[in-house]
């Protein structure tokens, strides 16, 4: 132990000094140092990860592409037989990178965590991904950039579990139309929850890590003075609801992403499109700016579909070209008012609305997906994701026109 402590203390004290590297191994942490090498169980991650010495190496090598142009892959895709004709689409196009369910929509992993593990006694784990290693070493070979994704504050799961952590309407979980439940986005508790599975995906190999649901439930604004939760160190703030919900949210992306530094890997963050048209979406907590200025990539959820009558496009999955262009413009002139802008790279619709009703959908195919793609590229975007979420993709498109 006086050995262990010792050594930090020396890497600390000579950090500007002397070249260091830090490595990662599964049963020993190796250090270079001086040209000589100390070998010892483990070091303090808290003291090395803030000496920003400290560099997770998983031992997998993932070159980022040109431009990402990835797709959409849930858990059960991922561990499944699908898994194969998704890489054999990728290996036959100019895609070159998967988004992967870590976290679903539910709250549950998608994999069996091991019992070191500190998310191994909640009992979330299931068993889609039956070998995340061994996934990811596939993807490697087949040169497939992987994007871990995290449903964040969606998470009836942990509501369940954990009612103090959500929002009770009474002594019930408050539940949307859906039944779907939220937790608190106040609460730190919740984000470490979501930070630890983040680094576990971070540790497996997975190159960026992608937040989605990072917000409050829609609607919350109708209901924040009537359900019983917690402000924690908001409480006390003299913002008002709107601005707290903003704060909460943007805070929650800036702790996330430092927690991350130390594992080498960018951060991601979906948003909902509309959220780039103003200030600030006021009931859920989205303002696009401030969370584009403390990630590495903004995904703009922009489907057609999920338009009204916007951008003056009376039925918008009608025209996909021009949505897409119309909104490319908006969020360019956003990001471009900011000093260190992220990547953009919008997830486009690659699955038809019939919901919608007759005469205001579209049958989406090659036409209408390469239309998104190249309203895209006209506006200098070139990176894109692509969403169906069956894992359906359309065969035969140009993904580069």
């Amino acid at each position: 132990m006086k050995k262990m402590k010792w050594a930090s203390s020396l890497l600390l004290a000579t950090a500007v000094a002397m070249p260091i590297t830090v490595q990662a191994e599964e049963t020993k942490t190796k250090i270079e140092f001086a040209e000589r090498t100390y070998g010892f169980e483990s070091i303090d991650e808290g003291i090395v990860a803030s000496s920003k010495l400290f560099r997770y190496d998983s031992g997998l090598v993932f070159e980022y592409p040109d431009a990402v142009r990835g797709i959409y892959v849930t858990g059960h895709s991922a561990g499944g037989a699908r898994f194969e004709r998704l890489l054999k689409l990728i290996d036959s196009t100019d895609l070159n990178a998967m988004v992967i369910d870590i976290k679903d929509d539910f709250g549950y992993l998608t994999y069996k965590p091991q019992e070191e593990s500190p998310l191994f006694k909640m009992g979330i784990g299931q068993p889609y991904i039956k070998d995340p290693r061994k996934m990811l070493e596939t993807l490697e070979a087949h040169k497939v950039y992987p994007i871990a994704r995290i449903v964040v504050f969606k998470d009836s799961v942990l509501a369940e579990q954990r009612p103090e952590l959500s929002f009770l309407d009474g002594g019930d979980v408050w539940k949307n139309g859906r039944g779907e439940a939220f937790v608190n986005p106040f609460m730190k508790e919740v984000w470490d929850h979501n930070v630890e599975i983040a680094i576990e995906a971070a540790k497996m190999g997975f190159k960026e890590i992608q937040f989605d649901y990072v917000r409050f439930p829609e609607g919350f604004e109708k209901r924040h003075d009537k359900l019983k939760y917690t402000m924690e160190d908001y409480t006390e703030s003299e913002l008002d609801p709107v601005q707290r919900r903003v704060e909460a949210i943007t805070d929650f992306v800036v702790y996330a992403r430092e927690q991350l530094k130390p594992y080498d890997v960018d951060v991601s963050v979906d948003i909902f499109g509309y959220s780039a048209t103003l200030p600030e979406a006021p009931g859920i907590g989205q303002n696009f700016s401030r969370i584009s200025e403390n990630v590495d990539v903004i995904s703009s959820m922009i489907y057609p579909s999920h338009w009204t009558s916007y951008f003056g496009i009376p039925k918008p999955d009608l025209e996909p070209y021009r949505l897409v262009a119309e909104y490319a413009k908006v969020e360019n002139a956003k990001l471009g008012a900011l000093d260190t802008p992220p990547v953009s790279r919008p997830w486009l619709q690659d699955f038809s609305a019939p919901w919608l009703g007759k005469g205001n959908y579209l049958r989406y195919g090659k036409e209408e997906v390469e239309a998104q793609i190249k309203a895209l590229k006209d506006n200098g975007i070139n990176e894109y994701l692509l969403w169906n979420a069956g894992n359906r993709y359309t065969e035969g498109v140009d993904y580069t026109p």
